[in-house]
């Protein structure tokens, strides 16, 4: 599968190259359009912002930190973006509110929109692992029935259920899932690591990988076809500073 193509649900994802649709009129109202970009809140708005300055694109509506605003533009490029929870972002480019979105894996697999995933931004690098007590591991390895404690029950289920093909009962928590082998709620628990270190502060550690996470783009299947040529220059030029940073 090539690199800029990146399977979602059932459907495998086109390429960005492919050609813009016939027609001068279309071409037209491509170039006046606005693009929307959503960016999940926090950190991976912050580096996704920097990469796009590199790369010639800016916002200074939102460096303005005093501002109200909640959408910004830049008018020249004919470009829009504005903030949103990391879950919400899949669910505003599913549903045409945003052209793009720049959002963890971990989200994208989790809610499991109708969205093409077209770019690894390469940074927010972190992996989602199966983790528990040292003693944990038979269970995993015996397949046994096992309780799993997670903010991420969608990825838990794929895992066990249809990579592992083990019977698992899976509880979702909001908190710190680490409490829950300390207190017994479950065996293990499934979680976004990134230095380990409060899994080893509190007796645990990384028993399976469950897959390597980090900051993706997501483009809209409509806007895909919409607006292709501007989508593709725009994923080829962030491509290129990525390969060089």
């Amino acid at each position: 599968m090539p690199p800029c193509c990146r399977r979602n649900g059932n459907k495998v994802l086109p390429e960005v190259e492919q050609k813009r649709s016939a027609g001068n009129g279309e071409n037209e109202m491509s170039e006046e359009r606005y693009l929307t970009f959503a960016l999940g809140k926090g950190r991976l708005a912050n580096k996704a912002l920097e990469l796009f300055e590199q790369i010639g694109i800016t916002c200074e509506e939102m460096k303005d930190k005093s501002s109200r605003k909640l959408i910004f533009v830049n008018e020249e490029l004919k470009l829009r973006f504005f903030l949103a929870k990391g879950p919400d972002v899949p669910t505003y480019v599913e549903y045409g509110a945003a052209d793009i979105g720049i959002v963890g894996r971990d989200t994208i697999l989790e809610e499991n929109r109708n969205v093409y995933e077209v770019l690894d931004l390469g940074f927010g690098k972190c992996r989602m692992c199966v983790c528990g007590s040292p003693s944990a591991g038979e269970l995993l390895q015996h397949h046994e029935r096992i309780r799993v404690a997670s903010k991420y029950p969608n990825i838990a289920k794929e895992y066990f259920y249809n990579k592992k093909h083990q019977t698992v009962d899976i509880i979702k928590l909001n908190g710190s899932v680490e409490l829950g082998p300390l207190v017994e709620l479950s065996d293990v628990i499934v979680d976004i690591v990134e230095t380990g270190s409060t899994l080893r502060e509190n007796g645990l550690e990384v028993l399976e990988e469950v897959c390597p996470l980090s900051a993706r783009m997501i483009v809209n299947p409509v806007s895909m076809q919409m607006e292709t040529e501007r989508i593709k220059t725009l994923v080829n030029k962030l491509r290129a500073e990525i390969q060089t940073a």
